[in-house]
Parts: structure tokens; sequence; C-alpha cells
């Protein structure tokens, strides 16, 4: 039987790293198992964390505190703008060298698609 502590492929001190991380996250787990399960909490069904109440109450107001700039110019500008510009010359170069075909006489009445709309 292997010995799990020992890791052959990891450096001391990245594995000291690791165990103190499993140590911290121990230690979180077995504080909040002690929080959530104390019957004389005064605070009610949940646990407040501080941390987590600021980005809360930073996600709700980051409209406020929006300030324009030109990073945020560029997305409308790159994610609708251009594509929206490409593909209408895209589709106008399309249709107007078909009606210059038909106009040619290059394809015949029959042979067109779209001919019933």
């Amino acid at each position: 039987m292997s010995d799990s502590s020992k890791i052959y492929d990891v450096p001391p001190e990245k594995q000291a790293i690791l165990i103190d991380k499993a140590k911290r996250r121990l230690e979180l787990r077995n504080f909040f198992l002690k929080q959530s399960s104390d019957p004389f909490r005064a605070e009610g069904g949940y646990i407040f964390d501080p941390a987590l109440q600021r980005y809360q109450s930073l996600k709700v107001t980051e409209y406020e505190r929006f300030k324009p700039n030109l990073k945020t110019a560029k997305w409308p500008f790159w994610f609708f703008l251009v594509p929206y510009a490409i593909s209408t010359y895209v589709v106008y170069l399309d249709r107007t060298s078909k009606e210059e075909k038909y106009r040619r006489g290059e394809v015949a009445y029959k042979d067109r698609p779209n001919k019933f709309i």
C-alpha cells in the first residue's frame, strides 16, 4: 500500500502550498458547518458573508458607477455595427450581381430562384 502523502511529481515547495491550501479549506469548511448548525444563531437561516454581500452590492449598483470611455465604446462597434455593415454589403453585392445577370439574359426565367415572390 502506498502512502498518499508522498507525491513524487510535485516539487516540495508546491507540496507545502497544496497542503496549506487543504488545511485552510478544511478549517473554513469546519467553521461553516459549526456556524450553520448553531441552534442559538440570531441571524436567521443563512450565514452572513461580508465578501459576498460586497459583491452583490457591487453588481446591483454597477450601472450607477458606469463611466463611458473608448474601451466601452468599442464593444458595440465591433460586435454589432461592423458585422451588420459587412453582412449588408455582402447581401448587396450578391443581389446586384444576380440582377446584372438577369438583365443581361444570362439566366433564363425558368432557372431563376424566387421567381414567384
